[in-house]
């Protein structure tokens, strides 16, 4: 018998359905892997070659896969999603044949950096090109990867994404500063590009506009469920070693509901957008909206199953459980992510323009 068999499931199940062997597999050699970011790449190139998309009916099982990850370890959830979300970025482009290697999202924005993208004309082919300069801040693992979709502001003056080769000359990572304790193994920094060719992905504004942006964002928030599971879990299982007293047991029902309701939001999203009901429509099924309502909830949720863990395991786990310690850190690192009352701004504006459902 496999030895990953001889364990029992490290899954995250979005329904009644268990999760494959090859997923059962993955999260097993994942496990063996901590830490050891090449070799999680690697595991995440194969993945991704036969890993759901959103929208194509399997929504919920992809973002099992991604809770899943983030449950074994949070840092490992976090080396596989960008990789997975450019993958179904490219499709969603029709470009998916572009997807070889390793992949990152870069999208983020940062004061003091701007990458542009201009067209040159290439004078022996006589062809237009584009190239990229200017810098991209919060590359995640950009010294490990092959290529990454990045976005940068064109000549017009609008946003769009690219495609880029990271190996390519004219490409210059920096070493990032990377002070915190959460997220050691995928540390962010700044990435510079000088005239580096690069693949237009999308028409501008295409990026940001398209449902699948609105996915994506609800992919992320499956890994920090899944990050949380993960805290759960080493407090049922300290539960079990001791008699455990009301407030402990208050403590456990109130995570547990908190879990649940977290993983029947994300399961409903899934089946919307697979049921094509979670579209782009300026009801309260438009897709950012319902994005920024599953994220926020899913945050809030988290952040009180690090309270209630915290409170009752106490500072022992944190001192001398090396494993608990780097989850906490980590999943504390990457909920920031949300943008707390600023994503709610960004709802409230929508809530004025029409899209609710009250």
């Amino acid at each position: 018998m496999r030895p990953y068999k001889d364990k029992p499931s490290q899954g995250v199940r979005f329904g009644n359905a268990p999760l494959p062997d090859d997923v059962e597999r993955l999260l097993s050699q994942v496990e063996e892997r901590i830490g050891d970011v090449p070799a999680l790449l690697a595991l995440a190139e194969i993945t991704g070659r036969t890993t759901p998309e959103p929208g194509e009916g399997e929504t919920a099982r992809l973002w099992e896969i991604l809770a899943s990850l983030a449950a074994v370890d949070v840092a490992a959830a976090r080396v596989f999603e960008p990789h997975l979300d450019a993958g179904a970025i490219l499709k969603q482009a029709g470009q998916e044949a572009l997807f070889e290697g390793t992949w990152g999202v870069f999208a983020a924005e940062g004061h003091g950096h701007a990458l542009e993208a201009r067209k040159t004309v290439q004078s022996a082919q006589g062809t237009t090109a584009v190239v990229l300069s200017g810098s991209k801040p919060w590359c995640s693992l950009a010294g490990y990867l092959d290529h990454a979709i990045v976005t940068a502001k064109t000549q017009s003056g609008s946003r769009q994404a690219f495609a880029v080769d990271l190996r390519l000359p004219g490409v210059k990572v920096e070493e990032p500063l990377w002070i915190s304790h959460g997220l050691r193994e995928i540390p962010s920094g700044t990435v510079h590009f000088t005239d580096v060719p690069a693949v237009p992905v999308g028409e501008p504004g295409w990026y940001f506009e398209r449902p699948g942006f609105a996915w994506g964002g609800i992919g992320v928030a499956a890994c920090w469920l899944g990050g949380a599971v993960g805290l759960l879990r080493t407090f049922k299982d300290a539960l079990a070693h001791r008699e455990p007293d009301q407030i402990a047991l208050s403590g456990l029902g109130e995570a547990d509901r908190l879990l649940v309701s977290g993983v029947e939001l994300l399961r409903r999203a899934a089946a919307g957008i697979d049921g094509g009901t979670l579209g782009d429509g300026e009801d309260g099924n438009n897709a950012w909206a319902y994005a920024l309502r599953a994220r926020g909830n899913v945050v809030a949720i988290v952040e009180r199953i690090q309270e209630i863990v915290g409170e009752n395991l106490g500072p022992g786990p944190l001192a001398r459980d090396e494993g608990h310690a780097k989850r906490v850190s980590d999943l504390r690192l990457y909920v920031r992510q949300h943008h707390g009352q600023r994503d709610d701004a960004q709802l409230g504006s929508l809530v004025l323009k029409g899209t609710t459902a009250w």
